[in-house]
């Protein structure tokens, strides 16, 4: 597990944790052509991975769907989160489920389509 100050490196760069995060949720979105796609880190350094999900009865935001996804895994908290997503701000209903889940003060980072970092926000 990592502590807060290991979430990101000096001169804006994500620890290595926090960039597999990024390699993993660029994966779940590419592999769908979603319109977004998240990773979160539970508390054991697990990590899980989702698009979002747009069905006729169903919508996910991609960072609802992967901690979702954590938490029918067993997973009690969560350390960081990644979405990767176009627009450039996560929604208000993601970084919840990363509060619910995580607690305040998780780090989400916001990546775009090319991996770079463009915000980081906190729950």
């Amino acid at each position: 597990m990592s502590s807060e100050s290991d979430q990101a490196m000096s001169g804006g760069e994500l620890a290595p944790d926090d960039a597999k995060l990024v390699t993993l949720a660029r994966g779940a979105r590419g592999r769908v052509s979603a319109a977004e796609g998240a990773a979160v880190r539970d508390e054991t350094g697990r990590t899980y991975a989702s698009a979002s999900v747009s069905l006729l009865s169903l919508h996910l935001s991609g960072l609802q769907a992967a901690v979702a996804q954590a938490a029918a895994s067993g997973a009690r908290g969560i350390e960081a989160a990644v979405l990767v997503v176009d627009h450039g701000s996560a929604d208000a209903e993601g970084v919840s489920a990363v509060r619910d889940l995580g607690g305040v003060g998780v780090p989400v980072h916001i990546v775009n389509a090319s991996g770079a970092v463009t915000s980081t926000t906190s729950t």
